[in-house]
């Protein structure tokens, strides 16, 4: 009786090529689509604490009468003496957004976080070590050197995310060419950001742009200070 033996081979060299092949191609199809869910999850993050640091500015101007500039800094320290080894320089926007914590309006660093090019994650020391660098990745606006407040056009913003390490621009890549910004009102939007680093709000307009058909008018001069980079 003849026993019918089926040989049994491996894949060819040429068969292995096109299977490496197709594995790439898919991983090429799929990968900019990893990427970009990924960016739309830091920015849905981003927009979220953006919203929480709005509540935290209420009820900051709520008591001292503005958001967060050099005169207020003054009022908290004396107000706020058990807290006074809570740095409150103003070089940048790590230093104003500490007069929330001086103000026991929040004690959470994590609101602050926003992915940027030079951010890392808040390690929830406070005190002397409040939003160290890259703790923080929001910029702040101010009226030159003075805090808005909610008096005025309600689309004026006072927050801002992902700058550059300096220049006050918008880095484009972390949000696929978007900019989160907060408005006095405690909206967040989500603005373009074109190739010269700048948000638009639309009519071929930039964000901080002035003038009579603008949401800052002709006596605001917004200026952006830019986060504390690690």
């Amino acid at each position: 009786m003849k026993t019918n033996v089926q040989n049994r081979r491996g894949f060819t060299l040429v068969e292995l090529l096109v299977v490496i092949v197709i594995i790439a191609s898919l991983a090429g199809l799929t990968a900019p689509m990893v990427i970009r869910q990924r960016k739309k999850a830091d920015q849905t993050e981003a927009t979220s604490n953006a919203r929480q640091i709005g509540l935290a500015m209420f009820e900051f101007e709520t008591e001292y009468g503005s958001f967060p500039d050099s005169t207020t800094a003054t009022t908290v320290a004396t107000n706020n003496p058990d807290n006074s080894n809570i740095p409150l320089g103003q070089a940048d926007s790590n230093g104003y957004f500490r007069q929330l914590f001086m103000s026991n309006i929040t004690q959470s660093e994590a609101m602050f976080f926003a992915k940027t090019g030079f951010s890392t994650k808040p390690d929830g020391a406070l005190q002397a070590k409040t939003l160290e660098k890259g703790e923080n990745g929001f910029g702040y606006i101010l009226n030159t050197n003075t805090g808005l407040s909610t008096a005025g056009n309600p689309a004026r913003v006072i927050a801002v995310t992902p700058l550059l390490a300096t220049g006050g621009k918008f880095n484009p890549d972390p949000f696929d060419k978007k900019a989160v910004v907060l408005r006095i009102d405690n909206s967040v939007a989500s603005l373009n950001v074109n190739n010269t680093g700048d948000a638009t709000v639309g009519g071929g307009k930039t964000l901080l742009q002035t003038g009579a058909d603008t949401v800052w008018g002709t006596a605001i001069a917004p200026t952006i200070v830019s986060p504390l980079p690690k």
